[in-house]
This record gives C-alpha cells, sequence and structure tokens, in this order.
C-alpha cells in the first residue's frame, strides 16, 4: 500500500546553512509518528518542507505522488505552531474552520451545505460550540489550536500534520485533542505526523517516535526505547495564556 508520506535524503538549507541533512522518513496508513528533538534540531523545518512550505532537495511523495505536483489538497491536513488568521477584521471560528473546505469547492464557488454541515459537526468535535461565533483572537492559547485543528480536519483528510499542537495549551484542550485524533487514526485510518516537545495525553497514541538531533535522524522506534542521552518529551514552557495569530502561509503554497 502506498503510504501517505514518504521522504527520502531530504536536504533543507536556512540562512545559508545546512539544517535538515539528508532525512529519510516514512508515515504508513493509520500510523501515528511523532517527531521529538532538542529546540533548533531541524524537525519543524523538515515539516514545513514536507507540506511544500519551503524548499527541500531530495524526494517527497504524498500518497505516491511527488510533492512538487500534488494537488490532492484536502487529503493533507497542516496545523502549523502558530496558525494565522487573516489581517483586518478578527475572524471568528465559524469563519476559520470553514476556510478549511476551500479545497472541496470550485474556484470562486460558496459554501455548500455540505460545507455548513461539516464546518458544524467539526466544530463540535473540538467542543467549541459555544464559542462558533466569537472572533478567534478573543479565545484562549488552547481554544484557539483547537479552532485551527478543526480547520485541518474539516475537509476530512487522510494525513494529518501538526507542529507542536499542544505547546502551552490548558489540560482540558489537550485532552480534548488527544481524543479526538485518537478517534481518528484508531476509526478512521487516519495517518498521523506529530511535532513535539510534550506528548502528554497523546503519548499513548503514538505507533513510533522519530528523534532528530542537529538535523539528522539519531533515533527511530518505540517511545519508551528512547536512548537516555537524546532529549525528547519534556515540558514545554514560556507560552503566552493568550496567542494572538499571526500570518502565515498555507501548506503547498
Amino acid at each position: 500500500m502506498t503510504p501517505p508520506l514518504l521522504a527520502r535524503g531530504v536536504e533543507v538549507d536556512l540562512a545559508g546553512g545546512p539544517v535538515v541533512k539528508g532525512i529519510d522518513l516514512t508515515v504508513g496508513t493509520g500510523e501515528f509518528v511523532t517527531l521529538l528533538g532538542a529546540n533548533g534540531s531541524g524537525k519543524s523545518t523538515l515539516v514545513r518542507a514536507l507540506v511544500g512550505l519551503i524548499p527541500a532537495r531530495g524526494t517527497i511523495e504524498l500518497f505516491g505522488t511527488p510533492l512538487t505536483r500534488f494537488r490532492e489538497r484536502w487529503r493533507l491536513g497542516y496545523v502549523p505552531q502558530r496558525p494565522g488568521s487573516a489581517a483586518g477584521v478578527p475572524a471568528t471560528v465559524r469563519e476559520i474552520v470553514t476556510s478549511g473546505r476551500l479545497s472541496h469547492r470550485p474556484v470562486m464557488g460558496f459554501a455548500s451545505r455540505s460545507d455548513r454541515v461539516a464546518v458544524t459537526e467539526a466544530i463540535e468535535h473540538v467542543r467549541l460550540t459555544a464559542k462558533a461565533d466569537q472572533p478567534i483572537t478573543e479565545l484562549s492559547g488552547g481554544q484557539q489550536q483547537r479552532a485551527y485543528i478543526a480547520r485541518a480536519l474539516v475537509a476530512n483528510p487522510q494525513l494529518l500534520v501538526m507542529d507542536e499542537p499542544t505547546a502551552g495549551v490548558d489540560a482540558e484542550s489537550a485532552e480534548v485533542l488527544a481524543g479526538l485524533i485518537g478517534h481518528l487514526v484508531s476509526d478512521h485510518g487516519m495517518a498521523v505526523l506529530l511535532v513535539a516537545h510534550e506528548l502528554g495525553p497523546m503519548r499513548p497514541l503514538v505507533d513510533r517516535a522519530v528523534v532528530v538531533d542537529a538535523g539528522r535522524v539519531a533515533y527511530e522506534g518505540r517511545v519508551e526505547d528512547i536512548p537516555s542521552d537524546h532529549p525528547h518529551d519534556h515540558p514545554h514552557s514560556g507560552a503566552p495564556e493568550r496567542i494572538r495569530p499571526v500570518q502565515e502561509e498555507g501548506p503547498l503554497g
């Protein structure tokens, strides 16, 4: 079976120097893979390259199609570290989540009934129904992350890529996200690639851990067997309680 994600020999240079140095990575159908490593190890840079946000060398395929030719965007859900909303009038939770359905409509098409139903259900899944018509900037950091995960999920993706979705969020939001992702993996066969500092309630869901150190894979296997000399699964501190979204380019742009 063709894996949702296949990467071979991926290299990325930033600011004139190598950050990712020949990484191989595969995420199979229904598999939950986590990328761990210290700050500056290259794991977030790798993920941004895998979803097409920054240029990279090597081979990257999504569902058997080279990244440069991949057009079925609905199959990929992406949640960046700091999701952004449009400048100007703050968008509501419903508007943010609705934007995730764009890959299902014709160019310049209006939201259909199926779009509206999917948006309502996605908001319910992340337990934000009562906040649906509030501006995203009025929500706590954890609630904002739940809204952006709903945006990533509303298109029913087959591969979900998340860059530290629980960093700095409250315990309730972390538990909600873990329960939702666990359901999608076990019942719908969705594949997940998670970048994390602290796995928390996500830990029991992980099938395979990949530790990145200095731009290379230092370990790959079970979370329980990670060598103690590699930094992993440690608390993430310093994140504000409320996060004002900043501009963020979408994947495959």
